[in-house]
């Protein structure tokens, strides 16, 4: 019979409370915050080494978007999904062979002034739409299509980028949610969109992980004990989005993003 003490991670109660905390905003984040989970990613760094970090919260947003795809099951716009596949694909491998060569606090810092940048480069894009929109007068204000919103070459460079950052920290929920938040998509259209986008990309990076040899016995113990609060933050996420107004939706994407930012270049 086996010692089922020994196989509890032997973590300070510090740790415990970051990773605890790290938990249940990845629940939230997969059904109710896109790019809050970089405020995951922040916590589990602090709380564990940084590359070891990467693979324990990747198996939990796993979860996560186990959780998210069947709350959102009816709600992606495929065909925004399949356009994106290819670049996020090489996003992928840059990010591996990046992860593989750089220490965790070059990691950090390149992400944190993508985000920055895409934020900026993001708001000055919907604000010069809005104003083309407003001197055509068009009928198709409140059209959804990704074309207009999103031409190719921005569509290649949000994948690759998507790719490139959620391979190396887990952070590739504020650079997409920056791509669909300048698609103008409603928040359930959003919600599921990036429900079903990371939960492909997540369980193509998996093996990528494995192979770095970042998933230990430890690290499968710790996400396992930690599940139940993914569920329960997936829980109450899917309770509160059903019921953000869009203006309200969109201002706490922003929020969340420089927020989630800002994290990776202070801590």
């Amino acid at each position: 019979m086996p010692d089922l003490a020994a196989l509890i991670p032997a973590l300070g109660p510090a740790t415990w409370a970051l990773v605890c905390a790290g938990a249940l905003v990845v629940g939230l984040s997969k059904t109710a915050m896109p790019g809050g989970g970089t405020i995951a990613v922040g916590l589990f760094a602090l709380a564990l080494p940084a590359k070891e970090s990467t693979a324990a919260l990747l198996l939990l947003l796993m979860v996560g978007d186990a959780t998210a795809l069947w709350v959102y099951r009816r709600e992606p716009d495929v065909r925004t999904l399949v356009r994106l596949i290819p670049s996020v694909l090489i996003g992928v491998v840059l990010g591996t062979i990046f992860f593989a060569t750089v220490g965790g606090e070059t990691v950090r810092t390149t992400i944190g002034v993508i985000l920055l940048a895409l934020i900026a480069v993001t708001v000055w894009r919907r604000r010069t739409a809005r104003r083309k929109e407003l001197r055509a007068a068009s009928a198709d204000t409140g059209s959804v299509r990704a074309e207009p919103a999103a031409p190719a070459l921005a569509r290649a460079g949000y994948g690759v980028l998507g790719g490139f950052t959620t391979m190396v920290a887990n952070a590739g929920g504020p650079v997409m949610s920056m791509y669909f938040y300048a698609m103008r998509m409603p928040v359930l259209t959003f919600l599921g969109t990036s429900a079903w986008f990371f939960a492909v990309v997540n369980v193509i990076k998996l093996p990528f992980s494995a192979g770095l040899g970042l998933i230990t016995r430890d690290t499968l113990a710790m996400d396992l004990m930690l599940v139940p609060l993914v569920l329960l933050g997936a829980f109450v996420g899917a309770r509160i989005a059903r019921r953000i107004p869009q203006g309200i939706f969109e201002k706490a994407v922003l929020v969340l993003t420089v927020v989630s930012a800002l994290a990776l270049l202070v801590l």
